[in-house]
């Protein structure tokens, strides 16, 4: 077979390189039409390979659109969650896969060439050795060469459908392996089957196993089209893998793959949709022109190369990881129920969808994340994730904290939705039938709701302790009762719990519900149940209510979810005077916090990977951990105590040491956890971060110190004005790290924050940075 690499492949390579848009629309008709995006590509800056030596199944993106419901790219690891998917290191690719999402994955395909010596051998042995020197990897495109066969292979997509171009060599028989019957990352793949429905289509289907935190299998259904004829479809029995055999041709070969998990049909309507012609360097531009819009929403000035590029790549986290999973029209997998059934979205008066349906991790963590980016920057997004959880609510009778396959998993723990949501109605986003969402969150907090469960606990309803959180206002450590699942650490849970209360208050307020807002306000207060003042810590207790004893506020998961005491010890965003008054009044509490933010920076301020912690197990006993969320907003905590200027000195801190890194071997030094994390290094870098997570009434953005001359947020008319917020640095360098003034629109700003109501109204924030600190 003859090799078609040709002249107009490679300018599509550098036309994807190099090609810059005047304008882009998104499906809310929202359009960028200013200078920045003539000037300037965004998808250039983003660097896709940040963190793969320390890949999880679902971290790694490049040939997807935002929150795609495939996730096309090259596996080199495929054994487990952790450690999977693409790893830089691994010098083997195993298959391109569809899917790479929370508790789901499937649809792996692999190019081969079939010879007299590897016809029955193929089945097993279609691991292909690849070169970084040749691979090319952009938002929305790979192209790898597989040496074992000599196949240049591209990707790209659309939401729904996967699409490929290989470059076969000459003179051999060119075939596609189907893997459909192994285990993929996440889950196992099993009961596969692929047929052939015309000459050149097919078909089939895969079920995801049941895992501990998926408890429901889910079926994928795909629908395949060639642009060139089948000759054979064959399965091995041994591996239950097939292998497609094409007919000769001299053209490169083009693959679509849409999938759905409701049926074929709707698979196949999903191509239709989305991709109906062939011209695979159009999508290539398109998913480029998609993710501009997005990017390009933030635009930056100044700062270094490498600080813009580690900016954008951690925006382009912040759109993905949790994915669309209804069809072009509206139908989706709901298996809330005692049988699984195809549910359908409503449609608006022109039959699209009203909103997407998603499959998504806990939104523990959310309040300082996505939470803010989110309900600023992307506000239809914000919406639309509404939405969705409302529809499990609907179907299910509770709103999730990280449905998979159309059920809800439990994972983690309290109700983290619920700041979500709040967030998005005090911001204006959500506006309708407020009253049913109210009662609807409400449930999550009450006996029966998700407050009730401990992570993935699945058939009972103790482990998350809350009777004991209404009745004795704490939940206690050890819990009595026995029970499944994982995370019930109580002084963790109590603090969880009293910052959702709070939040749900909040709407209660809103609505007035004067009664439930005064019950919760009274429940938010149970995390001073839990601080030991004799110790100065946050401090587990159990049943009879008796300290723990030998308490070593250091020590991993000791009463405390995924943290330690020190960590968790701050997880109070909504009443931080009032636990600075249990700890001796602010100066106490600043000191306390600065002097771990001292020990912490020796460390990194992050506790690393797992593999970190085994080498050097003092990273599990840091104080201040940047890895994970329970501590993520320590920083701006100063903020709160009247100490703007530590917030600032810390924040940049943090930044230059821990997140600014831009290679395989670096990035977030933990979990990513599907764009929290990326949020969180946005939020850090333009210098606005919300301690209540937008849940309180007009929220507040607290300042910090940008790292960046110049930040222009352009704000999505639909929801807020047709203007731009401006945030500009004056005298900004690696020294002047503090903020010496801070005007809106010419108006003076006290105590570096302003109100949503200023945000969203755009403007200009000016901030003169000092390298001394304002006393004042």
């Amino acid at each position: 077979m003859k090799l078609h690499y040709t002249l107009k492949s490679k300018i599509s390579i550098i036309s994807f390189v190099l090609l810059s848009f005047l304008s882009c629309k998104n499906k809310d008709n929202f359009v960028v039409t200013n200078d920045k995006m003539d000037a300037i590509d965004y998808t250039s800056k983003v660097y896709p390979l940040l963190d793969t030596e320390n890949s999880r199944w679902f971290f790694f993106s490049s040939a997807c659109r935002p929150f795609g419901m495939v996730n096309l790219s090259p596996d080199t690891q495929i054994s487990s969650d952790w450690g999977s998917g693409y790893r830089y290191k691994t010098d083997t690719i195993k298959g391109f896969s569809h899917i790479h999402a929370w508790q789901l994955s499937g649809v792996s395909v692999m190019p081969v060439t079939i010879s007299e010596s590897n016809k029955n051998s193929i089945y097993k042995d279609f691991y292909s050795k690849f070169s970084h020197d040749t691979e090319k990897v952009a938002p929305g495109y790979h192209y790898v060469e597989l040496d074992k066969f000599q196949i240049k292979a591209e990707l790209t997509s659309t939401t729904r459908v996967g699409f490929h171009r290989y470059s076969f060599p000459e003179n051999q028989q060119a075939s596609i392996l189907f893997n459909l019957n192994s285990m993929m990352g996440t889950c196992e793949n099993g009961d596969g089957v692929l047929k052939k429905d015309a000459s050149n289509e097919l078909s089939g289907m895969l079920v995801m196993k049941p895992t501990h935190r998926r408890p429901k299998p889910i079926t994928l259904y795909f629908k395949v089209l060639l642009n060139t004829d089948i000759a054979s479809v064959s399965q091995d029995q041994e591996t239950g893998n097939y292998l497609v055999n094409l007919s000769p041709t001299n053209e490169q070969v083009l693959m679509k793959v849409g999938i759905s998990y409701t049926s074929v049909e709707n698979a196949d309507n999903n191509i239709k949709a989305e991709l109906p012609h062939w011209n695979f360097d159009d999508v290539i531009i398109q998913s480029k022109t998609e993710w501009n819009e997005l990017l390009g929403r933030i635009a930056v000035k100044g700062g270094t190369e490498t600080d813009q590029k580690r900016f954008y790549t951690d925006l382009w986290h912040a759109l993905q990881g949790r994915r669309i999973i209804s069809d072009v029209n509206g139908a989706y997998p709901d298996n809330t129920g005692p049988q699984f059934r195809k549910g359908q979205i409503p449609l608006d008066a022109n039959g699209k969808p009203k909103f997407n349906h998603y499959n998504s991790d806990s939104f523990w963590g959310a309040q300082w994340t996505i939470n803010t980016l989110w309900g600023l920057v992307y506000p239809e997004i914000m919406e639309d994730f509404t939405h969705s959880l409302m529809q499990y609510y609907k179907d299910g009778g509770l709103i999730p904290r990280g449905p998979s396959g159309g059920n809800y998993t439990y994972v983690m723990t309290g109700a983290s939705s619920t700041p979500f949501i709040v967030s998005a109605i005090q911001r204006g986003i959500i506006k309708d039938d407020l009253e049913g969402v109210y009662q609807a969150l409400k449930k999550n907090h009450m006996p029966g709701g998700i407050m009730e469960k401990a992570g993935y606990e699945h058939t009972t309803n103790v482990g998350g302790g809350l009777k004991y959180y209404i009745n004795n206002g704490y939940v206690p450590y050890p819990i009595p009762e026995k029970s499944r699942g994982i995370h019930k650490d109580g002084a963790s849970l109590t603090l969880e719990y009293a910052y959702q209360d709070w939040t749900l208050a909040q709407l209660a307020k809103k609505l007035n519900h004067m009664e439930d807002y005064d019950y919760f306000i009274k429940r938010s207060k149970n995390y001073k149940n839990v601080f030991d003042a004799e110790v100065g810590w946050i401090r587990p207790k159990n049943v009879e209510g008796v300290w723990k004893k030998d308490f070593d506020p250091y020590q991993v998961e000791n009463g405390f979810i995924e943290s330690n005491g020190a960590q968790s010890t701050w997880f109070v965003p909504h009443d931080l005077q009032g636990l600075a008054a249990l700890m001796g009044g602010e100066k106490i509490a600043v000191e306390k916090l600065n002097n771990q933010f001292i020990e912490a920076e020796s460390l990194g301020f992050t506790a690393g990977n797992s593999h970190a912690q085994e080498l050097h197990p003092e990273y599990s006993r840091i104080p201040i951990n940047f890895g994970n969320q329970p501590s993520i907003q320590t920083s701006f905590v100063f903020n709160q105590l009247n100490r703007p200027d530590l917030t600032q000195f810390w924040t940049r801190n943090v930044i230059k040491k821990t997140f600014s890194g831009l290679s395989p071997a670096t990035g977030y030094n933990g979990d990513e956890d599907q764009g929290l994390m990326g949020s969180l290094n946005v939020l850090m870098k333009i210098g606005l971060f919300q301690m209540n997570g937008g849940t309180e009434e007009d929220p507040e953005y607290q300042i910090g110190s940008p790292i960046f001359d110049e930040v222009s947020i352009t704000l999505n008319p639909k929801y807020f004005s047709n203007n731009t917020l401006t945030i500009k640095t004056i005298n900004n360098n690696d020294a002047n790290i503090f903020v010496k003034k801070v005007t809106l629109n010419d108006s003076p700003v006290e105590g570096y924050k302003i109100k949503q109501s200023d945000v969203v109204n755009g403007g200009e924030l000016i901030l003169e940075m000092t390298n001394k600190v304002n006393n004042n």
